[in-house]
């Protein structure tokens, strides 16, 4: 089955489903309206939280998450170091994303010593000896430097919160390098699991981010819906050269 045409919706986390701890009640609504009826997968660029944290957090809001149904930058990312042949990196992340990571790449050493790249993902425990080791390793230029996700800032009650895209500018000028790879949105790479699954045109993503959600959206050739629950508000539309195809005040007014 499916609702206005799309079988599978792609929703983002943080703006649209929830607003830091605090669920959007539209949005969890309209999740548990239409969960038997179309395909919900969840992806956030957010590498502070591994698997787990996510879908005890959906759980815990009524919607009956699955690991299965959770995308994000991890799965490219390894891909990635599987191509190319990379077995050990020094990650810049917290406690949580580095056991998500090393349960997804088993083989990856995480250690400094021999590191053949630097990983930065959203380091909320960031130290300044990360920082030190990190910018050492970065000075060598056969070392790869990757990082997770480009948002600039995490959306948080309070206010926004600096995330990689800022993590990024530090590293810029301090050793002048910019990362050779960007995984997560907006690429979309992390949507290629779906795209063998369903055809493009029943497949939208749904998101408060236009520079994220919005790009993916068409950088992958599906349908966005902005919902104005999180950031982007309809002033921000004026210089897009694209609508998207539903602005809502939130998922449950689809």
């Amino acid at each position: 089955m499916s609702y206005l045409g799309k079988r599978c919706f792609v929703l983002d986390l943080d703006g649209t489903v929830y607003l830091g701890s605090r669920p959007i009640e539209g949005a969890v609504a309209f999740i548990r309206r239409y969960w038997d009826d179309c395909a919900f997968y969840f992806l956030s660029n957010n590498t502070s939280k591994g698997p787990a944290t996510y879908i005890k957090k959906l759980n815990g809001m009524g919607i009956p998450a699955v690991t299965e149904r959770l995308l994000s930058p991890t799965a490219p990312l390894v891909e990635h170091l599987r191509a190319v042949g990379i077995r050990r990196a020094y990650l810049v992340g917290n406690g949580d994303y580095t056991s998500a990571l090393q349960e997804a790449m088993p083989e990856l050493l995480i250690s400094p010593e021999g590191a053949q790249a630097v990983i930065l993902a959203y380091d909320t425990e960031l130290t300044y000896e990360k920082l030190r080791i990190s910018a050492h390793l970065l000075q060598n230029p056969r070392v790869s430097y990757l990082a997770t996700h480009p948002d600039l800032v995490c959306p948080d009650p309070e206010g926004p919160l600096p995330d990689v895209g800022s993590f990024m500018a530090l590293y810029e000028k301090a050793v002048g390098r910019l990362p050779e790879h960007i995984f997560g949105k907006p690429s979309p790479s992390v949507l290629e699991p779906l795209f063998s699954l369903y055809p493009k045109e029943e497949i939208v993503m749904v998101g408060d981010r236009l520079s994220t959600d919005k790009k993916l959206a068409e950088n992958s050739g599906i349908d966005f819906v902005l919902v104005l629950s999180g950031e982007a508000g309809l002033e921000d539309l004026a210089g897009e050269k694209t609508m998207p195809w539903r602005t809502v005040e939130d998922l449950g007014k689809l």
